[in-house]
This record gives C-alpha cells, sequence and structure tokens, in this order.
C-alpha cells in the first residue's frame, strides 16, 4: 500500500480507502462488513469513511461495532464522520440540519457515540450551507478542533470559492482552516478536482478523499447489458441516482474503457480506481465494496498504476473527451 499526505497535514492517509455509504445495513451485515473492514486493513487500509446520513445512522453503529470487535490499535486508523443532512430522515427538525455550530457540535458527538470512539480523526461539512456563515462553521470547527473532539476538519462537495472563503476567515481570526475535500472523482466526473481545485493545492495546500471512483459500478462494466438486480442502481431505493449518472454516451465509453482494460490485461475497475490515483492531487480514493471478491479486485489497482503510461492515459482521453478546461 502506498500512503500520501493529507494535503499540507502531516497527516498519511492510504491511497486507497474504505467507505461504507449505500453497503453498510443497506446491502451488507456485520458479518460481511467484519470480514470486508479485515481485507481492507490488512491490505494496508487505514482510512475508514462514514457519515450521519449513511443509512440514517446505522452504518456508524455498525462501523463502531466492528471497531470494538476488531480492537485494532486507535492509532493505526483513521475515521471520518460527515454532518448536514442529519440521521433521522424526514423527522429531522430545523436545527438538526446544516453547518450551525449547534448541529455540528451535536452531529459530532452523535457520531462518538455510534462509533464508540473518544474522537474522529477527520469531520467533514458534508455539503456547503447557504443559510449558515460559514464565518460561524469555521469557528464551530475550531471549537471542536480545540475540545479534541476532532484533529482535522473539510468539507465534502463545496466549490473552490467556498473553500477559499473559509480560508480567509481561518486566516483573519487565527483559526484552522480546513484540511481536505471530499469530492466525487472519477473518469465521468472531473471538473472539481482538476479544475475548480487547481489554485487552492498551490495557495493552500487541499488534501482529497475522492468518492465513486467507479461511478457508481459504471465503470465496472457491470451495467453494460442492462442493470443486474442486486446491483447498486438495482435497488428501490437508488433511483435517483440511476437517473442521475446513467446514460447510453457513458455505457459506450466504459465499453471502450474495458477494451483498454483487456489489452492492458487488468479489470476494469482497476483500471479505473488507478486512473483516479494517478492523479497526485488525489490523496486517496474511496473504495466500496459488498464482497471480499471485489475489494480484493479493487486493490488490484495498485498493480495497475505503473500500467498507465503516457500512451495508455491518452488512450483514455481520446475515449471519455472531458478534460477540464483550466482557467
Amino acid at each position: 500500500m502506498d500512503y500520501r499526505r493529507l494535503g499540507r497535514s502531516g497527516l498519511q492517509l492510504s491511497v486507497l480507502s474504505f467507505g461504507s455509504w449505500v453497503s453498510f445495513t443497506t446491502q451488507i451485515n456485520d458479518k460481511v462488513a467484519d470480514e470486508l473492514m479485515g481485507v481492507a486493513y490488512d491490505n494496508g487500509i487505514n482510512f475508514f469513511d462514514n457519515a450521519e446520513v449513511y443509512a440514517l445512522g446505522e452504518s456508524e453503529k455498525m462501523m463502531g461495532r466492528i471497531l470494538k470487535k476488531k480492537k485494532w490499535d486507535r492509532s493505526s486508523y483513521v475515521l471520518s464522520s460527515k454532518a448536514f443532512w442529519g440521521w433521522r430522515g424526514t423527522a429531522n427538525k430545523p436545527n438538526q440540519i446544516g453547518n450551525s455550530r449547534k448541529h455540528l457540535t451535536e452531529a459530532c458527538h452523535e457520531a462518538l457515540q455510534r462509533l464508540q470512539v473518544d474522537y474522529l480523526d477527520l469531520f467533514y461539512c458534508h455539503r456547503a450551507d447557504k443559510h449558515t456563515p460559514i464565518e460561524e462553521t469555521v469557528w464551530a470547527m475550531n471549537h471542536l478542533l480545540q475540545q479534541g473532539k476532532i484533529l482535522y476538519w473539510g468539507t465534502s462537495e463545496w466549490t473552490g470559492v467556498e473553500i477559499m472563503e473559509a480560508h480567509r476567515i481561518a486566516e483573519k481570526y487565527k483559526l484552522i482552516g480546513p484540511t481536505m475535500e471530499q469530492p466525487q472523482y472519477n473518469l465521468f466526473e472531473r471538473n472539481k478536482v482538476e479544475a475548480d481545485y487547481s489554485e487552492i493545492y498551490k495557495n493552500v495546500g487541499l488534501g482529497t478523499t475522492t468518492w465513486s471512483p467507479l461511478a457508481s459500478g459504471i465503470l465496472t462494466g457491470k451495467y453494460n447489458e442492462g442493470i443486474p438486480k442486486n446491483s447498486r442502481l438495482g435497488m428501490e431505493s437508488m433511483v435517483w441516482l440511476k437517473d442521475a449518472i446513467l446514460s447510453e454516451d457513458k455505457i459506450k465509453k466504459a465499453k471502450k474503457l474495458g477494451d483498454v482494460a483487456a489489452k492492458l490485461n487488468v479489470s476494469m475497475a482497476a483500471l479505473s480506481i488507478a486512473w483516479c490515483i494517478k492523479n497526485p492531487n488525489v490523496t486517496t480514493a474511496i473504495l466500496g465494496a459488498t464482497k471480499k471478491q471485489q475489494l480484493q479486485e479493487n486493490l488490484k489497482a495498485l498493480d495497475a498504476l505503473p500500467l498507465l503510461t503516457a500512451d495508455v492515459m491518452e488512450k483514455i482521453e481520446k475515449i471519455i473527451l472531458n478534460k477540464p478546461t483550466i482557467l
């Protein structure tokens, strides 16, 4: 396993990490989750990602039970949570969502309880809050840092302008700004990581814990001939995701990418994940898996990475035709 520093911080994350979105509780039980986290840890993965909204808090509870059972040295792994949407679903009251000082503080406490740990290594604002001043959010996160409840704070799917505003406020009051951002990044979704944040890497440093390297499975080739019943996009609760990301154009490109992978003698999943971590501004790519074999195949991205020569990268660019323009 390779490790990269999270932005300009001293924290090192495994270049591949493990997340629980959709899968924990919804698709897999404690036994399977225990096995998958064990495989991840044994292969050098040291970052495990979660959020209050995942399975409405049940994902964190499941991960907490497994971590307690595993009894791993707490200093050997990095654990995260994210707050914004709350965990009560339609029962959320106004102050149980967003990035206010009240919600961030209470969400942190609740995440600690569900995960059964004393502190979170990483804590994110899961989305930007248009109704809360960024100044209030920066102060709230700084208070949690001072209390030792979180060690680093960051954002998820914020714009470059919003991130830099948080840094401006932090500098003004001599507070700690966001260390990392968690954006979607894959062969079909590139703009934030490659264009929007391009100056932030240079100016203040920014770690990225990117999600969905396989575009919810499209980049494995599993949807080339339709939607399997047991797949993520085949789930009734994921209709919104299917409508948002699945298209005929993407399937055509996925098939061509599959040909490139075949010539390199690697799986399409390994190729797609390797492409993500080829970018030096990606600290880690978060993997999601429901089967041991699936996770083991995704880990082969490390072996595929050296195969991505300039020629291969150019072939990929000619297939996807979506390279962002950096102004």
